[in-house]
C-alpha cells in the first residue's frame, strides 16, 4: 500500500482487501454466467480500475464496451442531471449486460442507466458496484453484485477521483472534507 496523501483521512478499504473482494465477485459471476456471453459495461472513468482487476478474474467469455455519464461536474454532490457523454460503441440487444460501476450514492446515474439500457433490449442487465453507499441513496437500485457498504463519505483512490486527482492509489480513502470544502 503507498503512503497515504495528506488529503486522505484514513484508509477505508486496503489494497488486500479490495483484490480479496474482487476475486470473490469474479467467482460469483463465473458461476452464474458460466457457458453464457457476457458484455461488462465499464462506466467511464471511474470503474476502470475495477474493470480491469474483476475481468481478469473472471472463469466465463466476455466482452467489455465503456459509456459516460456524468452527474457531478467537478463537485462531490451530484447536480441530480445525468448527462450521457459517450455511448456503447456496440449494440446492447440480445447481450448479458453487467453494469461495472465504481460506487453507487444516491443512485440517480445508475437509475438513469439502468432505464437508458432496457429500452435497448439486452437479454439481461445485472448491476455490479464494488462500492454501495445506501446512506446517501436517493433512488432504489437493484444491486446484483456488491463488493462493500461503504458510510456516507467522500471516497477517492482505486479510480475514483476528485477533480481527476487521485485515482491512482491502490486503495479506497477517505478525502479530508477541508479539500473539496474550500474549492467549491
Amino acid at each position: 500500500m503507498r503512503k497515504s496523501p495528506k488529503d486522505i483521512v484514513r484508509v477505508l478499504l486496503t489494497p488486500e482487501q479490495i483484490q480479496r473482494r474482487v476475486k470473490e465477485l469474479a467467482a460469483e459471476i463465473s458461476a452464474d454466467y458460466r457457458r453464457k456471453e457476457l458484455t461488462l459495461v465499464s462506466i467511464l472513468k471511474g470503474s476502470v480500475v475495477f474493470l480491469s482487476d474483476l475481468m481478469r478474474q473472471l472463469d466465463c467469455h466476455c466482452a467489455i464496451d465503456f459509456i459516460a455519464v456524468s452527474s457531478y461536474r467537478g463537485q462531490v454532490n451530484t447536480s441530480g442531471v445525468v448527462r450521457l457523454i459517450m455511448d456503447l460503441r456496440e449494440t446492447p440487444v440480445g447481450k448479458n449486460l453487467l453494469i461495472v460501476e465504481d460506487i453507487i450514492d444516491t443512485g440517480y446515474t445508475m437509475d438513469y442507466l439502468l432505464r437508458n439500457l432496457s429500452t435497448r433490449q439486452p437479454k439481461s442487465l445485472k448491476v455490479c458496484t464494488l462500492l454501495d453507499k445506501p446512506a446517501a441513496r436517493r433512488i432504489f437500485i437493484p444491486i446484483d453484485y456488491c463488493g462493500f457498504s461503504i458510510p456516507n463519505e467522500f471516497v477517492v483512490g482505486y479510480g475514483m477521483d476528485y477533480r481527476e486527482k487521485y485515482r491512482n492509489l491502490d486503495y479506497v480513502g477517505v478525502l479530508n472534507p477541508r479539500i473539496y470544502e474550500v474549492k467549491r
